[in-house]
């Protein structure tokens, strides 16, 4: 039998890209006229709240997913996967230094690489092998006929707990979780970390960052070109 793998497990947007993928895929969408301009006045006031520092994040990110699921149904995938290739091949150096080098020092020390986001995996598939990733979990969106999008969501009961993701990929991939490292930065990442023998809560959220805390996990910030543990 084949000697398990190390295994580290990375979110990815806020964690390695220094932005939301999920969000310049949906700008970029709207730039495109794939959806339609309105689309941004879903989450533009949320947008403006948190830049304001007036509202929080969640509620931002919660309202590009509605924008998002409300006008993919009846895009057709060719343009869908064109359009994330752009966002990706213009901003995928956008990457924190952290995470960067610590993919890259882990990849070196054989690793094997997993990616656990919410972000679609079309794009995912696009950024995160150039990274260095060995395999890659996002969400699927379901196609109907002519290869345009139904709007639904594939396996939605999974691919929303990263706890259950991750323990199918130590099964499929022959993993372990000896020495293994997880990277995260809000509370919907709590559920893998748990799992990790080292988990790494990097630029975390306030909710993230109580329970880290509590658990005594480390705590890594990246500020200008300036990176310290807490």
């Amino acid at each position: 039998m084949a000697q398990k793998k190390k295994v580290a497990v990375f979110d990815v947007d806020g964690t390695i890209f220094r932005s939301s993928l999920f969000v310049e895929l949906t700008e970029r969408l709207i730039d495109k006229g794939v959806f339609p301009q309105y689309a941004r006045g879903v989450y533009e006031r949320a947008h403006k709240r948190w830049i304001e520092r007036e509202g929080d994040y969640e509620a931002y990110i919660g309202g590009v997913v509605e924008a998002f699921r409300t006008h993919i149904q009846g895009v057709y995938y060719g343009i869908f996967a064109d359009t994330a290739k752009e966002v990706v091949n213009a901003h995928w150096k956008r990457t924190y230094r952290f995470t960067r080098d610590l993919i890259q020092d882990l990849k070196m020390k054989d690793y094997f690489l997993l990616a656990v986001s919410h972000s679609p995996k079309t794009i995912l598939d696009q950024f995160c092998p150039r990274l260095g990733f060995d395999k890659v979990y996002g969400v699927m969106y379901e196609l109907g006929a002519q290869d345009r999008f139904t709007g639904e969501i594939m396996d939605e009961h999974l691919i929303f707990n990263k706890a259950s993701i991750v323990k199918r990929a130590l099964e499929k991939e022959n993993l372990t979780l000896t020495r293994s490292i997880g990277v995260g930065d809000t509370e919907g990442d709590i559920s893998f970390l748990e799992l990790m023998a080292k988990p790494i809560c990097f630029n975390p959220n306030q909710k993230l960052y109580r329970y880290a805390r509590r658990m005594d996990w480390n705590v890594v910030v990246e500020r200008k070109d300036v990176i310290y543990e807490l």
